[in-house]
């Protein structure tokens, strides 16, 4: 039996007080009562906020932290101080192999504070570790306000978060950003597990009036034929206003497509597990734009430089509002490029263009090829459904496909053929079949032939 004598009172206020980035907060209430956010502050006023941030992280990490006080000390530190903003390249990055399996590196406050623990999938290994405090979850990501990103969001809004509840950040950072910050009505729909079968799901979307979808490019598909075969029709009885895609990368073509049929805006969504929300994008054209005030972003080369706007490279972040585990300088594996907003854009928050992942490309006939733009050139072709497969063997690519229009398959084969050929140099097979295997987890385009029991 629990004792009230055991509860810890006024657990949210007291832990709100302590909070260490209380002088940030201070510095956006300034912002804010000058009738700015992060989003309008001029470079100059950013980069001292950066400053700032940097340098109040690095003093509690090196009083909190023994890992990172360890590496700060390797790296030349006598006291965890920059001057200038250059200097975060002397700060030593955080790489993926470090942290798998490693649940307390990170850890900064005492195991009593944490309130939820997140790990990532390891479909690559062992996983990585997250936690949060209650500050971290309902206070920290709210410190700074980012209007032009969530124009129109609203608390008359339904949100459904079809995206796995288990283990992973998302589904719970997106809940609770609906329905604290925007006051929205949240239905957690999950992602085709047990309890959130397809047809439940639908029936979900459109008893509840969801306005708002938040799940995979993969799923949403998967939704969009689920309401088909049950006799509905978006925009009729499932009236989302807004799709919000993450979890998987897509082609600018596949979004084209899910535009078409679910005729609402869509934004995409770049995070992770380990670092939370970085970015938004709803014109592929223009990049994602970062939340400046939650992560600080760059992008460096092969040996860790930095580089220049525009230039590509891999991506490296900082979580800037994280007490319970910093991320400092974490290397992701994707790559990508920053650039700064074009002139007459809404906000001016720096823009990130990703361009898939380190390890993610294969070689058809010695030539280095990326799923994402197969996909793209794909796609181009409107006979070819949602769904398909990129076997490779020996360097040979086989594309997989259905007919979902019923055309003729010798032509489609030939139009795939030649269509691929003629936008990317792609030189490759195409095997039309019945049906390619939904997924109900992450997409996997990419087979190769060992592994596909061909």
């Amino acid at each position: 039996m629990i004792h009230s004598s055991e509860i810890r009172p006024n657990v949210f206020e007291e832990d709100l007080e302590t909070s260490i980035f209380t002088p940030l907060k201070l510095f956006f209430e300034s912002v804010h009562k000058r009738g700015q956010t992060i989003e309008s502050l001029s470079r100059e006023d950013k980069e001292a906020y950066y400053m700032q941030a940097l340098n109040l992280l690095l003093e509690y990490v090196w009083e909190h932290n023994e890992y990172y006080r360890k590496r700060l000390i390797e790296s030349g530190f006598t006291t965890p101080t920059i001057n200038h903003l250059a200097d975060i390249d002397k700060i030593p990055f955080l790489e993926k192999d470090q942290l798998k399996g490693n649940r307390d590196l990170l850890l900064s406050v005492d195991r009593s504070r944490i309130t939820q623990y997140h790990l990532t999938s390891g479909t690559t290994g062992k996983p990585i570790y997250n936690a949060l405090t209650l500050n971290d979850q309902y206070f920290h990501d709210a410190i700074p306000s980012y209007p032009t990103l969530y124009e129109g969001d609203s608390s008359n809004d339904v949100v459904g978060i079809a995206l796995p509840y288990e283990f992973a950040q998302p589904a719970l950072g997106f809940h609770r950003l609906y329905q604290f910050i925007f006051g929205a009505a949240v239905v957690s729909l999950g992602k085709g597990g047990y309890m959130a079968p397809l047809d439940k799901t639908v029936e979900a979307l459109n008893q509840f009036n969801v306005s708002i979808l938040i799940t995979t490019p993969s799923y949403a598909t998967l939704l969009a034929e689920q309401i088909e075969s049950m006799g509905l029709s978006i925009g009729k009885e499932v009236n989302v206003r807004k799709l919000m895609l993450t979890g998987e990368g897509c082609s600018p073509q596949f979004i084209t497509r899910l535009k078409e049929i679910w005729n609402c805006e869509i934004h995409q969504i770049y995070g992770s597990t380990e670092c939370g929300l970085v970015g938004i994008q709803d014109n592929v054209e223009d990049g994602y734009q970062v939340l400046d005030g939650n992560v600080l972003v760059e992008i460096v080369d092969e040996k860790g430089s930095p580089l220049e706007n525009g230039e590509l490279g891999e991506i490296v972040i900082t979580t800037l509002l994280r007490e319970a585990m910093p991320f400092i300088r974490y290397k992701t594996g994707d790559i990508g490029f920053l650039k700064e907003p074009a002139e007459g854009s809404p906000n001016e928050l720096k823009r990130l263009h990703l361009r898939g992942r380190i390890g993610s490309t294969f070689l058809i006939e010695g030539i280095e090829y990326s799923p994402i733009l197969l996909e793209h050139f794909l796609l181009m072709n409107p006979d070819v459904g949602l769904w398909f497969r990129f076997v490779i063997h020996d360097e040979e690519l086989t594309i997989e496909i259905e007919n979902p229009n019923g055309v003729d398959e010798d032509e489609l084969t030939e139009q795939v053929k030649r269509h691929m050929y003629a936008a990317g140099g792609v030189v490759c097979n195409v095997s039309i079949v019945e049906k390619i295997k939904r997924e109900y987890s992450k997409v996997n385009r990419v087979h190769y032939k060992e592994e596909t029991n061909q």
